[in-house]
C-alpha cells in the first residue's frame, strides 16, 4: 500500500503532463486560427463564396490560405478537423481533477470550516455544477441575446463570478480556483463538441447534397469560438493557481478570479485588434497592470487558515486516525515539528518566507496526520522537503518516516 502512493504519484504526474502537453496543442490551434481570421485579407481573384485570404512563411515554405464563409461550390476529398486538440484538454483535465480533487477530496476538496460535507457530497457537487453551468450558459447563447454579443459577454462575466463565490462557500480556495478553470474549461469544450462541430457537419452533409448552407451555422459557430478565445487566458491562470497560495488561499480568492477574467479580456482585445489591423489598443496594457497590481493587493488578506487551538483540539478523520495510530507518529511527528514547521507555519519564522509553502501548515499533530503521505513523498522518499535539507534532516529520520507511513499503510 506504502507503494501504492508513489504509483498514484506517477500517475498524477503522467495525466498532468499530458492535459499540459494537449492543452497546448488547443491553444495553440484557437489562437492560431483566430489572428488567421482577423488578418485575413480582400483580394480581386478570391473564388465566389470566399471572404478572405492570407499569405503565410513558415518553415521555409509559404501558404496561402482561404476561407469560405459557408464553404466552396465543390468541397474537397480531405477535410482536416480541429477537435481532438480540444477533446483531449478535456479529457485528461477531467482525469486529473478525479484523482487530485475527488480522490484526494479529504485534503483538497472539502473545507468542514465552511460546510459540513462528507466526501461523496463534495464529488456529486463538483460533477453536477460543471453540467449545470453549461446548461445555464448555452440557455443564455440560445436566446435572444446572441444578437447582443456583449451583454452576453457580461452575463457569461456574472455568471462565472458568481460560480467562483458559490465555490468557495463549500470547497478549499485551491479547489475553488480549479473548479472555476473547469467550469469554463467546460463551456470552451462543450461548445466545440455540442455547437460548432454540428454546425460544421450539416455545412458539409449540405453541400455533398446538392444544397445550399445556411450562413447561420457559421455565425453561431463564430460566436462561441469567440468566447472560447477569450476564456482561454483565465482557464490556463486558474489551472496554474494550485501551486501559488497568494492567489487560492486568500480571502478574496473568487474576486482575484473575477478580476483574472477581467485581465483575459484586456490582453485579447489587444491581440484580436492588432491581428485585424484595426491598431494596438495599448490602453489595454495598462489596464491589465492595474488589474494586476489590485490582485496582488488583494492576495496580501489574511489567509484562510485554521486557527491552531482548533487544529489542535479538532477530532481526526478516519484516514488521520489510522496514521496517528500507527508506530512511529510521535517520532514523526517530533521530526515534522523540528525540521519543517518553522516554514510550515501560520506564522513562518524562517527567513524569507512570508507564508506556508503551498499553504501546507504542519504545526500540530492533526496536520502531521493530515499531510502524512505528503510527508512521505516529499521528506521520506525523496529529500525534495525541506529545500536544499535547509533544516538538516538527517537520512535516519527520513527513515523513521518511511516506516511510520509503511506500518501505516500496512
Amino acid at each position: 500500500m506504502a507503494e501504492a502512493a508513489i504509483f498514484w504519484e506517477w500517475l498524477g504526474f503522467a495525466v498532468r503532463w499530458l492535459h499540459v502537453i494537449t492543452a497546448i496543442a488547443w491553444i495553440g490551434s484557437s489562437f492560431y486560427f483566430i489572428a488567421l481570421d482577423l488578418g485575413l485579407r480582400k483580394a480581386p481573384d478570391l473564388p465566389k463564396g470566399a471572404h478572405g485570404e492570407e499569405w503565410q512563411v513558415h518553415g521555409g515554405g509559404f501558404y496561402h490560405i482561404r476561407k469560405f464563409l459557408v464553404a466552396p461550390e465543390n468541397m474537397p476529398e480531405h477535410l482536416t478537423w480541429f477537435k481532438w486538440e480540444s477533446y483531449s484538454t478535456w479529457l485528461s483535465g477531467a482525469a486529473l481533477m478525479m484523482i487530485v480533487y475527488w480522490v484526494g477530496g479529504e485534503l483538497y476538496l472539502i473545507d468542514a470550516a465552511k460546510a459540513d460535507l462528507t466526501l461523496w457530497q463534495g464529488i456529486l457537487i463538483s460533477a453536477v455544477s460543471l453540467t449545470v453551468g453549461w446548461l445555464v450558459y448555452d440557455t443564455l447563447c440560445k436566446s435572444g441575446l446572441a444578437e447582443r454579443p456583449t451583454a452576453l459577454m457580461v452575463l457569461l462575466f456574472v455568471l462565472l463570478v458568481v460560480m467562483g463565490w458559490g465555490y468557495n462557500q463549500i470547497f478549499t480556495g485551491r479547489a475553488m480556483m480549479l473548479h472555476l478553470g473547469a467550469f469554463t474549461a467546460t463551456i470552451m469544450t462543450a461548445n466545440v463538441f455540442l455547437i460548432i462541430m454540428p454546425n460544421q457537419r450539416i455545412v458539409v452533409k449540405d453541400l455533398q447534397e446538392g444544397r445550399t448552407p445556411d450562413a447561420k451555422y457559421g455565425k453561431i459557430a463564430k460566436l462561441r469560438s469567440t468566447h472560447n478565445n477569450y476564456l482561454t487566458l483565465p482557464v490556463v491562470f486558474l489551472m496554474l493557481s494550485n501551486h501559488y497560495p497568494l492567489a487560492f488561499a486568500s480571502q478574496y480568492n473568487w474576486v482575484i478570479a473575477a478580476l483574472v477574467f477581467l485581465m483575459g479580456v484586456t490582453i485579447r482585445h489587444y491581440f484580436n485588434s492588432m491581428h485585424a489591423r484595426i491598431g494596438k489598443p495599448t490602453w489595454t496594457w495598462a489596464v491589465t497592470v492595474i488589474l494586476f497590481i489590485l490582485i496582488m493587493w488583494l492576495s496580501t488578506a489574511p489567509l484562510e487558515q485554521s486557527d491552531w487551538d482548533e487544529e489542535e483540539a479538532r477530532e481526526l478523520t478516519p484516514t488521520e486516525q489510522v496514521f496517528a495510530s500507527a508506530d512511529g507518529f510521535e517520532d514523526v511527528t517530533d521530526i515534522v515539528l523540528g525540521r519543517c514547521s518553522m516554514c510550515h507555519a501560520r506564522e513562518p519564522g524562517y527567513d524569507g518566507i512570508h507564508r506556508a509553502p503551498k499553504s501546507v501548515l504542519l504545526e500540530t499533530a492533526p496536520e502531521v496526520a493530515k499531510w502524512a503521505k505528503a510527508i512521505y513523498l516529499h521528506s521520506g522518499r525523496t529529500t525534495a522537503m525541506p529545500p536544499a535539507n535547509v533544516s538538516f534532516m538527517e537520512p535516519e529520520e527520513r527513515q523513521i518516516i518511511v516506516a511510520w507511513y509503511q506500518a501505516a499503510t500496512q
